[in-house]
């Protein structure tokens, strides 16, 4: 029965790595900042080989730290054609690419396909099964972010649907020379469509030389940043500057304090969700919430059922 799957994907131990819970608190017109976030682990994502020939740094979902809940995966991916991500299933979690730089076309067994540049989103839920492929759309690098986000056991086998922004039709906000482009939630008056089954924030933020922030983050979220570009100091205005490719995270309260420091822009992300708090089984692609239900994932796809009936005949092209 396992015979397909155990020549792509090795099983991966998932431990849950999850903050407790503070208090709900009260809303008013004036949010009032007290508790700013502390940084609590931080360390370097190292380039490493993934799909066929593409090159990732991976952040969540590698051996420091398998599972930041509801955070199955961060990547940070270069490639460069003929390399890419081919035919692959997904089951049981949303996927949200974000263009850096240049082009990724998808296709998927369901007969969409779509391009994606520099700029835009695509907000994928697997849900009960997909087979799709990403390959690059245009010369030269394609840089981006995929980050994986679970699901609780209720929306596991929902049909899958696709969200899609255009760069242009992204939320956006200036002040005080910190610029946010808002993926999902909301910062500085901006606001994203976006749709979050699992309540998610994500917010990519380039703050000027001398700049200070200070972001609200609602205080049940986990939460982590991921520095893209420059140096900042997080948490702390007495903290050590981070540089890029590092990921954060953060503990508890409500806001992140940063500062640029540097003589040259700061750019991250900032991303926070609320904790499901479920039990967690995974083979590779595949995010379940019992080995039972990876058993039966690995049997619908060898066979071609329950959501995957398509994938028997089709191919990307």
């Amino acid at each position: 029965m396992h015979s397909l799957m155990s020549s792509y994907f090795q099983n991966i131990d998932i431990y849950s790595y999850m903050f407790a819970k503070m208090p709900e608190r009260e809303v008013s017109d004036v949010v009032v900042l007290k508790e700013p976030r502390s940084v609590v682990r931080k360390f370097l994502a190292r380039p490493q080989r993934e799909g066929a020939g593409a090159v990732v740094r991976r952040s969540i979902g590698r051996f420091e730290l398998r599972y930041f809940d509801p955070f199955l995966v961060l990547d940070e991916f270069s490639v460069t054609a003929p390399a890419g991500f081919p035919d692959h299933p997904h089951r049981g979690f949303e996927t949200v690419t974000y263009m850096l730089q240049g082009a990724v076309t998808h296709e998927d067994f369901e007969g969409h396909k779509g391009t994606i540049g520099a700029g835009d989103l695509q907000w994928m839920t697997a849900g009960r099964g997909i087979v799709h492929s990403e390959m690059p759309a245009a010369q030269g690098t394609q840089k981006g972010l995929q980050l994986w986000i679970n699901l609780s056991s209720k929306y596991k086998m929902i049909e899958p649907r696709y969200q899609e922004i255009a760069s242009k039709d992204i939320a956006e906000a200036t002040k005080d020379d910190v610029k946010v482009r808002v993926i999902a939630g909301e910062a500085l008056g901006a606001k994203s469509p976006v749709y979050t089954r699992t309540p998610t924030m994500y917010l990519d933020f380039t703050l000027k030389p001398g700049a200070h922030l200070q972001q609200p983050i609602p205080s049940t979220y986990n939460a982590f940043v991921y520095v893209l570009e420059g140096e900042g100091v997080f948490g702390s205005s007495k903290s050590s500057p981070t540089s890029a490719h590092h990921i954060l995270l953060l503990g508890l309260g409500d806001s992140l304090e940063t500062w640029n420091k540097s003589s040259k822009p700061l750019r991250f992300i900032l991303v926070g969700g609320e904790p499901l708090g479920e039990p967690v089984a995974q083979l590779g692609p595949f995010v379940m919430n019992t080995q039972e239900e990876i058993d039966q994932t690995i049997d619908d796809f060898d066979k071609y059922v329950n959501g995957f009936e398509k994938a028997r005949h089709w191919r990307s092209q």
